[in-house]
């Protein structure tokens, strides 16, 4: 496979994607670090992150709160079940344009 952006051949490689068992098989340039996914193993790592997803789901609005910052306030039955305390860190992470996908640091 030659990369759309440089012409340099690309290099298969597979990647580890947190919460999911299989790879993802892509196409990497070694010049411009330009990366493509196979479809095929693409839709599998996407279906196990899927099969992960909690049953828990609760529509909630995003709130603003200054100039440049938006919010969300975590329902009580969320902050419960996880153990939630006011202070404590995360980190966000954005899969696609329709997730946010948040993990409690420990």
């Amino acid at each position: 496979m030659i990369c759309p952006k440089c012409s340099s051949k690309l290099k298969k490689v597979s990647v580890e994607v947190e919460d999911a068992k299989s790879k993802a098989v892509g196409y990497q340039c070694p010049n411009c670090d330009y990366l493509t996914f196979e479809p095929k193993s693409a839709i599998e790592v996407i279906r196990e992150i899927k099969e992960k997803e909690s049953p828990l789901k609760i529509k909630q609005k995003i709130i603003k709160l200054s100039k440049d910052r938006l919010g969300v306030y975590l329902n009580q039955d969320i902050s419960r079940s996880l153990n939630l305390k006011g202070g404590e860190e995360i980190y966000i992470s954005i899969p696609d344009k329709k997730r946010i996908v948040l993990k409690i640091v420990n």
